[in-house]
Formats: C-alpha cells, sequence, structure tokens
C-alpha cells in the first residue's frame, strides 16, 4: 500500500527459515542450552561457577600450604598421595557436578493443547461472548499399591502431571520424580540426574573430612618437631586454621544433606513430598523397604530422556505483519501474554484500550458538574464500539469498567449505571417543566397588566 515495504525484520521473522527448527530453540521452559542442544541447564547456570570455586579454592591451598610439607614426613613416597587424594576427590566432585548439572534432570514433554476430557461429545453451543465451561478436572485419582494417590492437571504444560511429577517454576517444567531445584547446581534434582546430585553431595562431604583431618595432622607434626604447645603450632600455619573453620562450617551443610538424603533414600521420598506430603504421619504408597529403595536409586538403569532436544520439529506458522493506519505491526508486538500455571494472562487489543481510556477519563470528569449534579448529556457509548469491520471477539473488557456489560453482540448499560442515567433524564425534564411553568406565569402577569 502506497509503495511501503514492512521493516527488515519483521518480514525475516515471518518468511525466514525452511520450516523446521531444532527443538532446543523452540523449547518454551526457562532453560540454557550449551553445544546445539546436547548441554541443558537451568536458568541460574552461572551458580555452578560459584560452587565451582568454593570447591577449588580451599583444596589449592591445601595442597600449597599442608599436603606439600607433609609429602617429606612419609616414607616410600606415600606423602604424595596425601595431594593426589586431594586432587583426585576434587576432580570427581566437579565432574559429578556437571553431571548434575548438564543433563535433562526428567522433564516431561508439553502438550500443543489440553487434553479432550472424559466422556467428550463434542463441542457443545455456547451463547455468544462467553467462555464455555471448564470440562477437564483439576485433579486424577490413582491407586498405588492399593492408596489412592491424586495427579493433578498442569495448566503450563497443558497436561495431567505423572506420578511424583512436579511443575518447577524456576525452570518453567514439568520434572519427572522431582526433588528440589539446588541453586548450588543451577538445575533441577529429578529422576535422571538425582543419584549423581546424590554422590556429588557425598563426595565434598568427604573432602571436607579429608582436608579437615590432615590440617590436624599437620598442626600435631608441628607440636611434636618443635615440642610446643597446641596453640603456638596454629600460630605457625595460619593457612590450617582458615581451613579448618573453613571445612567445619562447610560439613555442616553438605554433611547434614547428605544425612537427610539418605534418610529419604531408605524411605523412598523426595524433598518435595517429604515436605509437601509428610508420609511419617500417613502411609507412603512408594515405599519398597530399605533395600529395594537403595537399589531403585543406584542400581537401576536411566531412563533416556522423554524429548529428544536436537530433533527438527516443524516451526510455528508465522503470522504475516499487517498494515494500520499505512504501518506495520508485528503480530507479537503490543500483546500482553504469560504463560503461568493457573492460566493465561488476557491478550488487549491496542486501539480499543486506548478508546476506552478516552472514554474513562470523560466520565471521570463528566460525572459531576459543577452545581454538584448530573451531567445533562448521557454518556455515548457508540465511541467504544469496535468498528464494523473488525473482529470483537480479540477485544476484552476493561477490568475498571465492569458497569458496561456486553450481552451477544451489542453493547447495553448495565443495571449499575441505568437508575443514573434515568435520574438524569428525569433531571432534565423537571427542569425544562419548571422552564416552561414560568414562561407561563410571566405570559398571564403580561396579559393581566
Amino acid at each position: 500500500m502506497n509503495g511501503l515495504q514492512p521493516p527488515p525484520d519483521l518480514a525475516d521473522e515471518a518468511n525466514h527459515g525452511d520450516g523446521f527448527i531444532r527443538t532446543y530453540k523452540a523449547w518454551k521452559g526457562s532453560n540454557i542450552f550449551v553445544l546445539g542442544g546436547r548441554l541443558i541447564f537451568g536458568p541460574d547456570v552461572r551458580s555452578i561457577f560459584f560452587t565451582i570455586v568454593l570447591i577449588v579454592a580451599p583444596v589449592a591451598v591445601f595442597c600449597v600450604f599442608v599436603a606439600r610439607k607433609l609429602m617429606d614426613d612419609f616414607p616410600h613416597h606415600l606423602g604424595i598421595s596425601i595431594m593426589a587424594v586431594a586432587v583426585a576427590l576434587t576432580l570427581c566432585d566437579i565432574i559429578l557436578l556437571l553431571l548434575t548439572s548438564g543433563r535433562d534432570p526428567g522433564i516431561i514433554p508439553r502438550n500443543s493443547h489440553p487434553p479432550e476430557p472424559e466422556g467428550y461429545e463434542g463441542i457443545t453451543e455456547v451463547r455468544p461472548g462467553l467462555t464455555p465451561p471448564l470440562r477437564l478436572p483439576r485433579t486424577k485419582d490413582v491407586v498405588v499399591n492399593g492408596i489412592s494417590v491424586k495427579i493433578k492437571y498442569c495448566d503450563t504444560c497443558m497436561l495431567y502431571r505423572p506420578l511424583r511429577c512436579s511443575h518447577c517454576s524456576i525452570c518453567n517444567n514439568c520434572v519427572d520424580r522431582f526433588d528440589h531445584h539446588c541453586p548450588w547446581v543451577g538445575q533441577c534434582i529429578g529422576l535422571r540426574n538425582y543419584r549423581f546430585f546424590f554422590v556429588f553431595i557425598f563426595f565434598a562431604t568427604l573432602l571436607c573430612i579429608y582436608v579437615h583431618g590432615f590440617c590436624w595432622v599437620y598442626i600435631r607434626r608441628i607440636m611434636d618437631g618443635e615440642g610446643t604447645t597446641i596453640w603456638k603450632a596454629m600460630t605457625k600455619t595460619p593457612a590450617s586454621i582458615v581451613l579448618l573453620i573453613y571445612t567445619f562450617i562447610s560439613v555442616w551443610f553438605v554433611g547434614g544433606l547428605t544425612v537427610f538424603h539418605l534418610y529419604l533414600i531408605s524411605t523412598n521420598q523426595s524433598t518435595y513430598e517429604n515436605f509437601r506430603y509428610r508420609y511419617d504421619r500417613r502411609e507412603n504408597p512408594y515405599n519398597k523397604g530399605i533395600i529395594k529403595n537403595f537399589m531403585e536409586i543406584f542400581c537401576t538403569s536411566i531412563p533416556p530422556s522423554k524429548t529428544n532436544f536436537r530433533a527438527k520439529i516443524p516451526k510455528e506458522p508465522a503470522i504475516s505483519p499487517r498494515t494500520v493506519n499505512g504501518g506495520f505491526i508485528s503480530p507479537n508486538k503490543g500483546k500482553s501474554i504469560g504463560d503461568i500455571e493457573m492460566g493465561r494472562k488476557p491478550v488487549w487489543d491496542d486501539q480499543a484500550l486506548g478508546e476506552i481510556g478516552d472514554y474513562e477519563e470523560q466520565v471521570s470528569g463528566d460525572i459531576m458538574d459543577k452545581d454538584g449534579g448530573l451531567p445533562e448529556v448521557s454518556p455515548d457509548l457508540s465511541r467504544i464500539l469496535p468498528p464494523e469491520n473488525t473482529d470483537s471477539r480479540g477485544v476484552m473488557h476493561h477490568p475498571r469498567l465492569s458497569s458496561l456489560g456486553r450481552n451477544s453482540e451489542r453493547w447495553e448499560i448495565s443495571p449499575e449505571i441505568l437508575p443514573l442515567s434515568r435520574f438524569g433524564e428525569s433531571k432534565r425534564m423537571n427542569g425544562k417543566s419548571n422552564t416552561e411553568s414560568t414562561d407561563e406565569n410571566n405570559q398571564q402577569s403580561e396579559t393581566k397588566f
């Protein structure tokens, strides 16, 4: 129109591509993908660098100021093994950290549309302008080992969550056997990475105990070699004092977490289930006994990922830019769409919002006249009616104009405003009748004179 061309970025957005795209590029979760979708991290992946520093830094101090000086105190070259074990534990811990953080924790693929409800009989006839009633039940009952368990419907993923599955609000995914979202590894802990997470915190506990123990060994060597007290020996190795304090504090965190997860594994619970359902107060339908519970975690094969993030899928059809008043508007701009677990935010039509806002300002300014009465002119609702050539289904009611009702395909004044409008009409009619009676009295008085 008029020789105008759409902006280059909008034209590329609508026409670029061969119709297929990698799954990880179209993924609607909050994950961060690396190496073409081969590694998947959570949105807080940067936290793992801080975790690595917390592991590597004290071990480096230990190797330089403690282990290096203990190498000559043990015969048959056993002194070098002190440093080698510390380095080996550190490498294992970092590898387990990356295995926990960089793999699919058990993400459940999303549905493109809600499932059909049970007993679905087709589309029922619904009045225009009204939302059809919700037919999907929020929960379903499933029997597990003779115990009834409820599974919930996820509005974001549009599916009924499998058993022991929960939706992570940080990663925005439903995760199978969801345990918790760990900020230290920047990833959800679920079915496919739980064993790596447990071994990671277990090795971190061993590393803390190892460094703490050999710091005391080095202080003891100083006491025996110089025949001094423990306090004077500690002043000769300030690095050991720092490491003793650091490892003592750290072991309460990682050691306590390890003990807590040992309890969860022995009772076949997840962290989420322990805090949410409190199985110690009622029967746990998943408990198989201590031995079978441990075998389920460590002796079973890890199931494959339910989503191939490198597979090519058809690209969602792009909507061409539309022309409005001689300009181009992208279909993805000017809308406020949010995908949250409780539903979607409303989509507003920009033109209708502007007209409604103008009308609202006039109503708020003219609702009372200077004499404290109602205005003599009734509100003109035709100003906010949608144009005849536009589709009124995309326009939603403004929340602050709740008194304007919409029935079928026409607009009318709701009962809240109707008495006010009638009161204004009666006021104008009374004013008009008073004026006419005054004129008649004046004419009669002139006739008498």
